[in-house]
């Protein structure tokens, strides 16, 4: 009962902290780049005095200007070159695009992929794991072995951002009545959350 609490508070502190984390960067960001103007420009001087927590709202300006910023047309175009432009640092640029990938790929609620929660039989049979279907697999991949197939995304536990692709028969996966965050909750969890407690 005490895990069962104590994974239920994880997963309501950890995205807390990592917003946190974030707005701490940036404080950190704009406290060197206020270190290094002259002395007639930092905010104190031009102020006229010190204002606590003025680093912590100038940083969730700058979150929310960046946001408003790339939802409009403009500020998608200066995404895309952005996008393109990091892309092209070897090494950095493909672990930037991945890890992109998978987080439009996870948090979007436009795209199809992850939008079904599955139940396949792996590692072998008899034993089941929570899938979530990415796609379906390519005519390719289909005919050679003529069956119709699935690819699925199974995540390891208790760090979903890992896992194994698979591509199933589709007629031996269970489509499951259990939303996204739901299976993700159930495999952070070690399976002892789930839409019944």
């Amino acid at each position: 009962m005490l895990k069962k609490f104590l994974i239920a508070g994880c997963l309501i502190w950890l995205p807390i902290i990592a917003t946190i984390w974030v707005i701490n960067f940036l404080v950190g960001i704009f406290n060197s780049l206020a270190a290094v103007l002259p002395h007639a420009y930092q905010p104190n001087t031009l102020l006229g005095h010190h204002i606590p927590g003025l680093n912590v709202v100038v940083a969730i300006i700058v979150v929310l200007l960046t946001g408003v910023l790339v939802t409009n047309i403009l500020g998608d175009r200066l995404v895309k070159w952005g996008d393109n432009l990091l892309k092209k640092v070897p090494f950095f640029g493909s672990i930037y695009s991945t890890v992109k990938q998978v987080l439009q790929t996870v948090m979007s609620s436009e795209g199809k992929s992850f939008r079904k929660v599955l139940l396949v039989e792996y590692p072998h049979a008899g034993m089941w794991s929570i899938a979530f279907q990415t796609s379906e697999a390519t005519p390719i991949l289909n005919q050679a072995i003529n069956e119709e197939l699935l690819c699925v995304f199974i995540p390891t536990t208790p760090n979903p951002t890992s896992g194994f692709l698979l591509m199933v028969p589709k007629n031996k996966a269970i489509e499951l009545d259990m939303s996204v965050d739901e299976a993700f909750k159930f495999v952070v969890s070690l399976g002892t959350l789930n839409n019944t407690n």
